[in-house]
């Protein structure tokens, strides 16, 4: 009974924990239409805060830029045993929305505040054989940012952000034929740095370090295997879920007044993720490390045919965080990631832009292995992101 307590909690931690085990570039921005390409050189609106602080000694005196996103896609996972109800699709549409301010207080000192979600994904499992264990999870995470940036000389600029941050965890399943949702919440703070450097008149380099921040979790419920329909345990699951730290480097060139080309290369360390802390009664539950870190790359294109449009371009690459596709979580569906993006931006006024950008996000295909009754396959799953900026200055 003790083994299938410890099953039935690393199922369920990996439910919660896994759930939010990505960490997304789209915010709503125009960093969305390149595929997060040059993200931490761009610097062209008051979003720079999130992908590089030292970013906004580039912009205006004041400057405010929001956007608003829809995140969707098939997510489809199919049991490898016929005679058990598959959930099909489990992602719904969700919505996601972004602000940013900067402004000029000295000549050379930049100050800025960012309201952004790029962390956590939710799934919606339904009915379905598993139903006992987890029908719906969700972990949410939203960020306020309070940003300086300083420029040193005409060519190089500091930044730092100090993040605070409010992570959501909720997880319904079926108790005693009536769904039963239990909820949590934690605060966990983090730091952003950033360097920004003017390489030659038409190079520049931007380097930004994220530190980790990590959320403690306490589910309190009971659940049930399936094919054990007669026992009930009572497993109270305290976790600790991180955001990892990555680093990333993006440089853009600008060949001439029309054409511009960006790229990127980061690093995240999801395997500090994937060796947590589970605790099931007062006891700590073994778990093997089934994550490793990853590693991504991204290249761009920004093409101004007239003063008044740009249009972007862009495809990125992101490693699997998993050492193989035959063992992934059963509520992270990922793997090798392929981003393709496109959009445009409008100049309305001088003082004004608009812009939209739509890009689509193949992930690899992943096998569930355990636990034995639930096992199954994620066959080409996809998501689909579009969304719409704004930005003002003054």
């Amino acid at each position: 009974m003790k083994k299938i307590a410890i099953i039935c909690s690393g199922l369920l931690f990996s439910s919660l924990s896994h759930a939010g085990a990505l960490f997304f570039y789209e915010i709503g921005t125009e960093d969305t239409a390149l595929a997060g390409a040059g993200q931490a050189a761009r610097a062209q609106d008051a979003s720079t805060i999130v992908s590089n602080p030292a970013g906004m000694t580039r912009l205006p005196d004041h400057m405010v830029t929001g956007g608003l996103q829809a995140l969707g896609g098939n997510i489809d996972y199919q049991m490898d045993n016929d005679n058990l109800k598959s959930p099909g699709n489990e992602l719904d549409v969700m919505p996601n929305a972004s602000g940013f301010y900067s402004q000029k207080v000295t000549d050379n000192l930049y100050a800025g505040i960012g309201l952004y979600g790029n962390y956590g994904l939710g799934v919606n499992f339904g009915n379905w054989s598993g139903e006992r264990i987890i029908k719906k999870s969700t972990l949410m995470a939203m960020t306020l940012s309070p940003s300086l940036a300083y420029r040193l000389n005409d060519r190089l600029s500091i930044g730092a952000s100090a993040n605070v941050n409010y992570g959501f965890l909720s997880l319904t399943r079926d108790v005693n034929d009536h769904d039963e949702t239990q909820k949590d919440h934690d605060w966990s703070t983090n730091y952003r740095l950033g360097l920004l450097m003017q390489l030659t008149d038409q190079t520049r380099m931007g380097l930004t370090w994220n530190s980790q921040a990590k959320y403690d979790f306490s589910i309190d419920g009971k659940a049930r295997l399936p094919n054990v329909p007669n026992a009930e345990f009572d497993i109270p699951i305290a976790a600790q879920v991180y955001q990892p730290q990555q680093l990333m480097l993006s440089m853009v060139h600008d060949f001439n007044k029309q054409w511009s080309v960006l790229g990127d290369l980061g690093w995240q360390d999801w395997s500090r993720f994937g060796a947590p802390q589970i605790t099931v009664r007062g006891q700590t539950v073994d778990k093997n490390s089934r994550l490793k870190d990853t590693w991504h790359t991204a290249i761009g294109v920004q093409y101004r045919p007239t003063d008044l449009w740009r249009l972007n371009a862009g495809v990125a690459f992101d490693s699997t965080p998993y050492h193989t596709q035959s063992d992934v979580a059963l509520s992270m569906p990922t793997g090798d990631e392929w981003r393709f993006a496109t959009g445009a931006q409008y100049q309305v006024t001088k003082a004004s832009n608009v812009g939209f950008a739509v890009e689509y996000l193949h992930m690899q295909s992943g096998k569930v292995a355990t636990p034995e009754v639930l096992q199954g396959s994620y066959n080409h799953p996809y998501m689909w992101f579009a969304s719409v900026n704004y930005s003002y200055q003054f």
